[in-house]
């Protein structure tokens, strides 16, 4: 058994330990905090297959030196300073010798252009991803290479070492017949554990030797197709209803450059799935939107694959030829859209198409005959160009629906979960008829606690949705307690929301562009977040048809109004501010300062960033590159209805103002967002205990002129606020949600004949509960599973304590009493007579 299988098999046999003991029968009680009545002579919405699933992106690494089990990095020498600025050729690598990497007419083929050049004795030794490469003894491992030699008969020796030049498998030698690309294989058996490994190519030959991808493959992979096996298998346990993939960001950004193979093959281009298709050293590599280089040895056919071998629906995403991501472009070219209209109808034919067709022949080659059964293809991710995305997307639908008929085409509703761009594209997405709209939002616990209602009024007959990526904005359990909230609400609205997908899916714990993440890794071990646990709950109990109920009673958390500190902020931005004053509506000055005396006191760092001085009678930030720079006036500003007044001046920078309210601490706050995201949107935003936790009260297209001074203005009245600039309303908005930490669903599971009775307890007291379940006949005993756990925990490397206790409970019927603990999410399957 390998270390990965081991490790996931420890922790499912402790799991399995712990529950089948018969927890405490239900309890009586006259006073119930909450009661649960389910209205079982109704029917609720049917709930689809594909109800929740999983979203790949390569982000964070997660396809190469994650899920795509290749150990060698930069196994073709394609990197380059278009990947990342400290990126050449020998990344990953180190070299003895005379070495050089190296694009000239003597290239492996016209897409894998670069390579390497070792001339007379040498070697090149490659540590893999993370620490290094992670061996397990007895395990073997795939090596294959190409080269050529100027010098018939040139030996090469491939050798596993650790750091200190320890055999870690018996060497394997091949001899390179001459000089023409020619690809050799091996094995290594490795003879003992290490995580720590390296591979070494060397020669002893006088001659010019030439190698280009150097790859090394552990043989065990997730149903022998090339993906690491705990990690496909963690994807796997979830069960997913579909496979929402290549991303993302980095699908619609890029240059948009048309592949001509008479040319170079351009980098940072948007993702396009001919690259990614037929044998791997044809295929190019890419500058990734997160920063690095990606490979497209995980490419579509190994997608459509992997959701194959999970029993889910694959779902790829097109680009739509307009940036999103912040970024603010769309093509202008007509046949360069109708080359990726058309591509996007040769993918349908690449999954669908018979083996006698062009794609539906490559696909074959590539070992699939059968068609892969695609159903769905979204296009387009985020944009924040409504008109010009739309009209694009209109294009696209178009022409799939004129071929394919029965192929659901996504659209989307921008980047946010309100705002101008998307109430601007819902309502082109209605009027057209469009079948799916995919909304994406990342915010605070609060939030979520506070939107379990959100689709309760959506219209029942307009476009269904696709939350294509939602998350809450940390790690933490209490993180994954207002998921499961929500999570109840998409439930509920089964009939709205047809998909579902927490976002990122992978992370290497090294290599880290965004979080939160469901699955963590390194090179060798792998762990599931809390979220992990409560997706995979609510996953593998979905049910087939929610059971309509309500709740009554509780304890719901009141909003406040909007006090505190008043800050001035920046990011990637330098700034000039002067005049700030808070008054109170009779005039009464709270806060005066114009920084004539030369000095900024009374000013302190909430973020201890940038460069703030006093010059010239105004307070400037000048470091045009750091982010979140936030200062905070001393005075704190209690009173509810208050004015802040300031003038702004942008001098250098991607971005505009930032302007702080209501400032608490470094992690509870509101801000005014000009100028932002790449100066293409603006926005209200709030943190809530935690600065990485903001939630959108506000969005707009929104830009911020150099050198331009703007007159702010920021209106607080109790909870509502109204925002001002240059005389002119620019927004406002009213928190005043109510937060509710206690939630329920209730769904049937005909295959097994059971009500599943869904209940999240996101608050610090238990909730003593009452549940009638009308004319609804159970068995006495049923099944429970509870994840629960200190709301501030974290599944981590060395400890996952939140893990789900499943217990036989009795004393159940048609009614009964129980108490739900603090911090918790609990389902019943309750077996019906």
């Amino acid at each position: 058994m390998s270390r990965f299988r081991a490790r996931t098999a420890g922790i499912v046999a402790a799991v399995a330990a712990l529950p089948l003991a018969v927890a405490p029968p239900a309890v009586a009680a006259a006073d119930p905090d909450y009661t649960i009545t389910v209205d079982s002579g109704a029917t609720g919405p049917a709930i689809s297959d594909e109800m929740y699933g999983v979203f790949f992106e390569d982000i964070n690494y997660a396809a190469d030196g994650g899920l795509y089990a290749e150990l060698v990095r930069n196994r073709s020498f394609e990197f380059q300073s278009a990947d990342n600025q400290s990126y050449t050729g020998l990344t990953g690598w180190a070299a003895t010798g005379t070495a050089a990497t190296v694009d000239d007419d003597a290239r492996l083929n016209e897409r894998n252009r670069t390579y390497l050049r070792l001339t007379g004795p040498g070697s090149i030794t490659n540590a893999g991803y993370n620490s290094g490469i992670a061996l397990e003894k007895g395990e073997r491992y795939d090596f294959s290479v190409w080269a050529r030699s100027d010098t018939a008969g040139t030996p090469l020796t491939i050798t596993l070492a650790t750091t200190g030049g320890a055999a870690l498998a018996t060497p394997i030698k091949i001899n390179v017949k001459g000089d023409t690309w020619v690809r050799y294989a091996g094995s290594l058996r490795a003879t003992a554990t290490s995580d720590s490994g390296r591979l070494s190519v060397s020669t002893t030959g006088a001659g010019t030797t030439r190698l280009d991808m150097v790859s090394l493959f552990p043989r065990d992979t997730y149903k022998g197709h090339g993906l690491r096996r705990d990690l496909a298998e963690k994807v796997a346990a979830l069960r997913p209803g579909f496979v929402r993939f290549p991303g993302g960001c980095l699908v619609n950004t890029g240059s948009h450059y048309a592949y001509d193979a008479a040319s170079n093959f351009p980098r940072a281009r948007s993702y396009q799935w001919k690259d990614t298709v037929g044998p791997v050293e044809t295929r190019g590599t890419n500058a990734n939107f997160w920063g690095y280089n990606q490979s497209y040895g995980l490419g579509y056919f190994e997608y459509f694959q992997f959701s194959e071998d999970i029993g889910a629906a694959p779902l790829p995403v097109v680009p739509a030829l307009v940036t999103g991501c912040g970024q603010n472009r769309a093509t202008d070219d007509p046949a360069l859209l109708r080359r990726h209209i058309q591509d996007t109808l040769d993918l349908i034919e690449f999954a669908n198409g018979p083996a006698t067709s062009t794609w539906g022949r490559v696909r074959a080659q590539m070992g699939h005959p059968k068609p892969f059964g695609l159903t769905m293809v979204a296009v387009g991710n985020e944009e924040n160009l409504p008109e010009e995305y739309f009209a694009n997307f209109l294009q696209f639908r178009d022409a799939i629906k004129a071929k394919h008929p029965g192929v659901t085409v996504i659209s989307n509703s921008g980047p946010d979960d309100m705002g101008v761009t998307f109430d601007n594209l819902w309502a082109k997405n209605r009027a057209a008829g469009t079948e799916m709209v995919d909304e994406h939002y990342y915010n605070s616990p609060n939030w979520f606690l506070q939107n379990n209602e959100r689709y309760d009024s959506y219209d029942r007959n307009g476009p269904k949705v696709f939350l294509g990526e939602y998350a809450s904005q940390d790690a933490k359990f209490f993180n994954s307690l207002s998921e499961a909230a929500y999570m109840t609400g998409l439930e509920r609205n089964a009939d709205v929301v047809r998909m579902a997908s927490y976002a990122p899916l992978l992370a290497n714990i090294d290599n880290v562009q965004w979080r939160p993440d469901l699955i963590w890794f390194d090179n060798d071990e792998s762990w599931g977040s809390t979220s992990y646990q409560m997706q995979k709950l609510f996953m593998t109990n979905v049910g087939d048809r929610v059971v309509p109920s309500s709740v009554s009673g509780g304890r719901v958390v009141q909003p406040q109004p909007v006090t505190g500190r008043v800050g001035l902020s920046t990011w990637r931005t330098a700034a000039r501010y002067d005049d700030l004053k808070v008054t109170a509506p009779d005039g009464t000055v709270l806060l005066e300062d114009n920084f004539d005396d030369g000095n900024a006191d009374g000013w302190s760092p909430i973020e201890n960033r940038g460069t703030w001085t006093v010059a010239d009678g105004a307070y400037a930030q000048t470091d045009a590159t750091a982010e979140n720079t936030m200062v905070a006036a001393a005075a704190n500003i209690t009173a509810t209805d208050y004015d802040i007044s300031v003038k702004a001046t942008k001098t250098a920078g991607d971005e505009g103002f930032l302007i702080p309210f209501g400032i608490k601490d470094s992690g509870t706050w509101y801000w005014w967002n000009l100028g932002g995201w790449n100066n293409t949107q603006g926005a209200i935003e709030k943190a809530t205990g935690s600065a990485a936790a903001k939630e959108q009260l506000f969005t707009r297209p929104d830009t911020v002129n150099t050198g331009q001074t703007y007159d702010l203005r920021i209106e607080v009245r109790g909870t509502k606020v109204t925002l001002i600039r240059d005389g002119q309303v620019w927004g406002s908005f009213d928190d005043n949600q109510v937060t509710e930490p206690f939630a329920q669903v209730v769904t049937r599971d005909l295959r097994t004949g059971e009500v599943i009775v869904k209940v999240v307890n996101a608050s610090t007291t238990p909730a003593l509960t009452r549940v009638d379940l009308g004319r609804l006949k159970v068995a006495p005993t049923g099944r429970m599973t509870v994840l629960a756990g200190d709301p501030g925990e974290q599944n981590t490397r060395s400890a996952e304590p939140i893990q789900p206790v499943t217990t036989t409970v009795r004393g159940l019927g048609s009614s009964f009493t129980r108490e739900f603990p603090a911090g918790s999410v609990t389902f019943l399957r309750l077996k019906t007579r």
